[in-house]
């Protein structure tokens, strides 16, 4: 202390933000590096603005290159890092440092030309990120030397109420911040870490970070350029860079917007799905930066969970920050930024399905699932996530997948619906029941071959105006359904009175089965088949319910169904015969007729029941 040392009292409220910084507003210690080297980028940027405004006029230690400096002594427990930036003077430091939530950014871009304002980047809130500084210190030295030359001061505190300030002869331009390191903070006297720091946070602050002499942030911040002037090659290694990969990305894509809001983001959608290899739920691979500083690692806030598979950053100059800058702080800005950045990249998709189909569909087969998802979970995206669906159809080739698009165009005249089906595989599709109509009357219907498929579908409800609607519903009628011949033994069929008694007998046998019992306009050569008196709920949405009530230990009853009876099917003809003849073995035989109809829906039966029963009536068949 000398004479010319002046010592002053932390502002009231700067004493209690004081505590709140130090034992509760961070959650991490790492960010009081972060903060502190977001200031001396801010500084930084001053200076050089200022440069191009005094052009006419040597500054102070121009020959100086603008960076900033970090030494370590683990032996005194030291940390300094030090920026050739702007500097600060003596009322500078005193205000900057002493006040709460006095902003010199803020401050100084309130005095900039607006026409210079798009030159300028500055971040954050000098000192209040600052005061982070006390979390691993036990006092705190900061050295600084204004732009224009004038003596330079040395502020120093403790944090615990007070600090003094007095000249500093000999400084060059800009300010070294001297940490002392508390016990228990030792680490951060240690190379390893405030590197592996930097990496995480600063690794894109458009100024050198020298650590021990080494150029810590040599990865250039890709999504700041201009896409113009960027190579492939550039973007494959800033990929395998941000998202820890050892191969090039699938798709990539770099925006910028001004409007609503000023945004660049870079995104990129990886060649493997880990969540297929059984690594468990993905956490979101994008980074929110504002001002290329790291402030969401892994955001969940930027982006739909449903595309927590891309990986990227996000910058956004218009995000507002809290205190600490771990906190979004204007919730409906970030869905407006979430919103802009959605809705682009699910355009960019679209683009890419037009110009490649068949890339399109090698995106689709490792990440389709996760626009399934979407669907089912955000019904802001449906109209764009519609035209991205990928389906197999009755009209497709086997394994080739085509958009709801395309089934339109290719839809009959006076056909107001799109049809769809649920199976195991396109083979089972094709040899149930459900599909006869459709191909007598060359009707292509959809194959949905996931169980998500259905949700995903009814959850859409419409597409281009047609409204979606599942094959197995109770109510299902095609155009020109009821003009349509039946092939097969037509001329044999029952008659109006006998299917009528047949369908009596079978309400009446069945009735802890099934709802009701119909005639059928729609088999062809299948005896029956069983349809959902429920318009809304498909039987693979109700396998999926019921698995879900299995895995409770609440069962896999399901409600019941209907069942339809093709009159002119010789096994249908025979049971009406055998009604009259042997009246408990045609009980047997309804049975299994059911519960043959219902296998060919997916829906579960019970196996013991059927084989006890099978056995029955082959002993029947073979005694006969």
């Amino acid at each position: 202390m000398t004479q010319d040392t002046t010592t002053h009292e932390f502002q009231a409220e700067t004493k209690k933000l004081l505590d709140i910084v130090i034992n509760s507003l961070y959650t991490e210690r790492d960010v009081f590096l972060r903060e502190l080297i977001s200031n001396s980028a801010d500084a930084l940027e001053k200076y050089r603005h200022q440069s191009l405004v005094e052009q006419q006029t040597e500054l102070f230690d121009a020959h100086l290159p603008l960076e900033i400096v970090i030494d370590l002594d683990e032996e005194k427990k030291l940390l300094t890092i030090t920026d050739t930036g702007i500097g600060m003077s003596k009322d500078e430091l005193i205000t900057n440092l002493g006040t709460i939530a006095h902003s010199g950014a803020g401050t100084f871009l309130a005095e900039l030309a607006e026409a210079a304002r798009e030159d300028v980047r500055l971040i954050g809130q000098f000192g209040v990120g600052f005061y982070a500084a006390f979390m691993v210190a036990a006092q705190v030295t900061v050295k600084s030397r204004p732009w224009d030359g004038a003596e330079g001061y040395e502020w120093v505190s403790d944090g615990t109420g007070t600090f003094s300030v007095e000249p500093c002869p000999g400084l060059h331009r800009g300010t070294k911040i001297i940490l002392e390191l508390k016990q228990g903070c030792e680490d951060y006297a240690k190379k390893f870490k405030i590197e592996s720091i930097i990496r995480q946070y600063s690794a894109f602050v458009p100024f050198p970070i020298k650590l021990e002499g080494k150029t810590v942030n040599t990865v250039q911040a890709l999504w700041a350029r201009n896409k113009s002037e960027i190579e492939e090659s550039e973007y494959t290694e800033f990929y395998k860079f941000i998202g820890n990969a050892a191969d090039e990305p699938l798709y990539h894509l770099h925006f910028s917007a001004d409007v609503p809001l000023a945004i660049n983001a870079l995104l990129f959608v990886p060649k493997e799905n880990l969540e297929m290899f059984g690594f468990g739920k993905m956490e979101s691979g994008v980074n929110l930066y504002c001002q290329r500083i790291l402030i969401d690692q892994h955001s969940e806030h930027i982006l739909p969970g449903w595309l927590r598979f891309l990986k990227g950053v996000v910058d956004s100059d218009d995000l507002p920050l809290n205190i600490s800058r771990q906190a979004l702080q204007d919730n409906a800005l970030v869905a407006k930024i979430r919103r802009v950045i959605t809705k682009r990249f699910l355009k960019f998709l679209d683009e890419q399905a037009k110009k490649d189909e068949k890339g399109y569909l090698t995106f689709w087969d490792t990440f389709g699932i996760y626009l399934k998802e979407g669907v089912t979970a955000d019904f802001e995206y449906h109209k764009e996530l519609a035209k991205l669906l990928r389906f197999e159809s009755s009209k497709s080739a086997d394994g080739t997948s085509i958009s709801l698009a395309d089934y339109v165009l290719r839809m009959n005249s006076d056909q107001e619906e799109i049809y769809y089906i649920n199976g195991p595989s396109r083979m089972a599709i094709e040899a149930g029941p459900y599909v006869e109509m459709f191909r007598k009357n060359d009707i292509e219907i959809i194959y949905t071959l996931e169980p998500i498929d259905d949700f995903v579908l009814s959850h859409l409800g419409e597409f281009d105006g047609k409204k979606l609607v599942s094959a197995d519903r109770a109510d299902l009628k095609l155009p020109h359904e009821d003009a349509a011949p039946i092939d097969g033994e037509q001329e044999d069929a029952l008659d109006d009175d006998a299917v009528t008694a047949l369908i009596d007998w079978l309400k009446k046998t069945l009735s802890d089965k099934v709802a009701d019992v119909t005639r059928s306009h729609r088999l062809v050569d299948a005896p029956a088949m069983i349809v959902n008196p429920d318009g809304f709920m498909s039987a693979s949405m109700e396998r999926i319910i019921a698995a879900g009530r299995l895995e409770k230990g609440a069962g896999t009853e399901i409600g019941k169904k209907n069942l339809e009876i093709n009159p002119a099917n010789k096994l249908i003809r025979g049971l009406a015969q055998l009604v009259d003849s042997d009246e408990s073995f045609a009980a047997e035989v309804a049975y299994q007729i059911y519960d043959n109809a219902m296998i060919q829906a997916g829906l579960v039966v019970d196996p013991l029941a059927m084989v006890e029963r099978n056995y029955r009536i082959l002993a029947k068949t073979l005694d006969s």
